[in-house]
């Protein structure tokens, strides 16, 4: 039994001193220990993300109804259920001059665009919202912001081309813009925008050139889900590191998605509706996307299939507004999508 015992502390002992690195191999066995342990951690981490992480489904229900039609606008949060949309496309197909901040119950113009236009797309940035290019009669290139407190409009910058079609996400007080048109090129950039700038600077690239792609932020990164390439509606979903300015693909949606929208609600992104190749082809669906791992999940159903939209989260639900269904007509209702009791 005594020689039981000293073996046991003797085997202890060792153990304890390989677990601090301190073997005969030196601090650089150490090291490659501490790395493989980090590796593991984060392994089991992300095992762990996947077990316990579940996406709510959402269900739809309509608020009110906005004073007219309404696609393809710039939006953003305000906070508090509150948001600002700017420009768009009209039932007629004529682009709007209409600044309007709302909430959960009613929708007021509050100022008038210089110029008409849609395709933008914007970020709240320092209490005021910078809204990115644009279309009109051709292209834009103009940075401009809204002030909410005053509705005052100002022209800041302009970006390095002039280019439509973006998507719009912030971080922080950097925005980026990521991909759009510039009237040949679908363009693969993303640019960060901080207040103060003149201009907007290059931070990373998509493999491929992307217009009406869906993104938002969520743990400290861009998600990026479909779009349109050069050739067809895209089913790629892209993670990008404003850190390291690294672009990853990271997952794939089960269906090509372009014109959809895409918002933080809990743990998850949810991409809303959007259609694929033909103009007609808007879908019902919602798709939660996991933005730790990539995996994509049916998160609920739309009454009508819908493109164009507005989409903003409101604290635990998401705001959709206006876009075009798949009737042709463009819609003019503001509804709530909320998790599912």
């Amino acid at each position: 039994m005594r020689r039981s015992i000293t073996t046991l502390i003797a085997l202890t002992v060792a153990t304890a001193v390989s677990a601090c690195g301190g073997s005969t191999s030196g601090g650089a066995a150490g090291t490659t220990a501490g790395r493989a342990r980090v590796r593991l951690h984060e392994r089991r981490a992300k095992r762990t993300h996947t077990a316990t992480a579940r996406a709510a489904v959402l269900s739809y229900r309509r608020l009110y109804s906005l004073p007219a039609p309404l696609r393809d606008p710039a939006y953003a949060s305000l906070g508090g259920g509150r948001f600002v949309l700017i420009g768009g496309l009209s039932a007629s197909d004529t682009s709007a001059a209409e600044v309007d901040t709302g909430n959960r119950s009613q929708v007021t113009q509050v100022a008038t665009l210089g110029v008409a236009q849609h395709d933008a797309q914007a970020a709240l940035l320092e209490g005021r919202v910078y809204v990115f290019g644009g279309g009109s009669f051709s292209e834009l290139d103009h940075i401009f912001s809204f002030s909410p407190a005053s509705g005052a409009l100002a022209t800041v910058g302009t970006l390095p081309s002039a280019q439509s079609d973006v998507a719009v996400t912030s971080i922080g007080n950097t925005a980026y813009i990521i991909g759009g048109y510039d009237g040949v090129n679908w363009k693969n950039t993303i640019l960060a925008y901080s207040p103060g700038a003149s201009t907007a600077a290059t931070a990373g690239t998509i493999p491929v050139g992307l217009r009406y792609a869906a993104a938002t932020a969520i743990d400290g990164r861009v998600l990026i889900a479909g779009g349109s390439t050069p050739t067809a509606a895209s089913r790629a979903i892209f993670s990008f590191d404003p850190k390291t300015g690294r672009v990853t693909r990271i997952g794939t949606l089960p269906y090509p998605v372009t014109h959809g929208e895409l918002a933080p609600l809990g743990q998850f992104a949810y991409l809303v509706g959007g259609r694929g190749n033909g103009t007609s082809s808007q879908t019902a669906r919602i798709l939660a996307v996991d933005p730790t791992t990539g995996k994509v999940t049916s998160a609920g159903r739309l009454p009508t299939g819908l493109s164009d939209a507005a989409l903003l989260p409101a604290a635990h639900s998401l705001l959709l507004i206006g876009g075009l269904e798949s009737s042709g007509a463009v819609s003019d209702q503001v509804a709530e999508l909320a998790p599912r009791a």
